[in-house]
């Protein structure tokens, strides 16, 4: 899907917003799709190396769904070229580097009905980018839509407004990791750009798709006040109600003589998103803090989380049952 024919058996993908030129029997930068005598062909559709019953709260997404299980899966490959990647064993396997990982041959059909079977609320995909299996999510979103599952993407947001597009009409949630706020970031670390990644936000905002954002909070790196305060303001004038999530980084792949985040590094993050007036800010992946969803009204808690999970929602009707404040989400 989403490809053009070019002259001499070229092609440009039209799939992410690297929008690759592909040469016959060369692959795009996520290594997954090839060039065969000028038809573009993805390698991994059905391919599943991950699937696993998570809580929604895992997504992270706390504002659908709560409480419910997601049926998520993953093919190998990704467009991104993070050095701290914690799904680094399967995101940067490709294709075209003569790696012979292989998933499992899974159809859409059994994808969604393995999900009702294990009684999920939804389907995710996850763990590596979904954009780069597209086709597949694609035709596992229309059947799962239709047998009453929800769909979600947990994706760097570096698709093309073509395939938001596409699959909009099966898709009912995001979890976007927003990085950073700055270009040479995306281009240095991720070998992208922070544009595409921002109007993907803005798009999935204006088509009606439930959007959280997730910010993995590096030291040394993009922790600064400059920075965290621009990712503050750019959440807040899309949407003050978008949840964000300030991740713990803690060393992995290439990355590892990095200390973990400080907890008093979340904290501040915690604070700037507040004070830059967004209503739902959460410290995700460290125990007892700031995980609970408070009435942005009156502040009392509404949802109550341990680890990965909801322990207690007091919402009806997406109100606040003390004052009536309506809360965002889908519950």
């Amino acid at each position: 899907m989403l490809y053009r024919s070019l002259s001499q058996n070229r092609v440009s993908c039209r799939l992410c917003a690297h929008h690759c030129r592909i040469d016959p029997d060369g692959f795009g930068k996520c290594g997954v799709r090839e060039n065969r005598k000028g038809v573009l062909h993805t390698h991994v559709y059905g391919e599943v190396i991950a699937a696993h019953v998570d809580p929604i709260e895992k997504k992270p997404l706390y504002h659908y769904l709560p409480g419910t299980s997601s049926f998520s899966i993953a093919t190998i490959g990704c467009n991104f070229r993070c050095y701290f990647c914690q799904n680094w064993q399967i995101s940067q396997e490709s294709k075209c580097s003569g790696e012979k990982t292989e998933g499992q041959l899974i159809a859409p059909q059994d994808v969604v009905d393995a999900a009702i079977r294990q009684g999920c609320r939804s389907i995710a995909y996850t763990y590596t980018e979904p954009t780069v299996f597209f086709e597949y999510a694609y035709d596992t979103a229309h059947i799962a839509h239709g047998r009453g599952l929800g769909n979600v993407f947990v994706t760097n947001g570096f698709m093309t407004p073509e395939a938001l597009r596409a699959i909009q009409p099966y898709l009912d949630a995001c979890n976007v990791d927003l990085k950073s706020f700055r270009d040479d970031f995306y281009r240095d670390v991720c070998q992208a750009r922070l544009a595409p990644v921002l109007e993907s936000i803005r798009l999935m905002k204006e088509m009606g798709i439930w959007v959280e954002v997730t910010t993995l909070v590096i030291p040394g790196v993009n922790d600064s006040d400059e920075e965290l305060e621009g990712i503050a303001d750019f959440i807040a004038g899309v949407d003050l109600s978008i949840p964000w999530h300030i991740s713990r980084f803690h060393p992995d792949y290439a990355y590892t003589d990095a200390r973990p985040t400080p907890l008093e590094t979340l904290r501040r993050a915690y604070r700037i998103g507040l004070l830059r007036g967004l209503r739902y800010v959460y410290v995700g992946n460290v125990s007892g803090e700031s995980d609970d969803t408070l009435c942005p009204g009156c502040s009392r808690p509404l949802i109550r989380r341990r680890g990965f999970s909801s322990t207690a929602i007091d919402i009806i009707d997406s109100r606040c049952p003390a004052c009536g404040t309506s809360i965002a989400g889908i519950f």
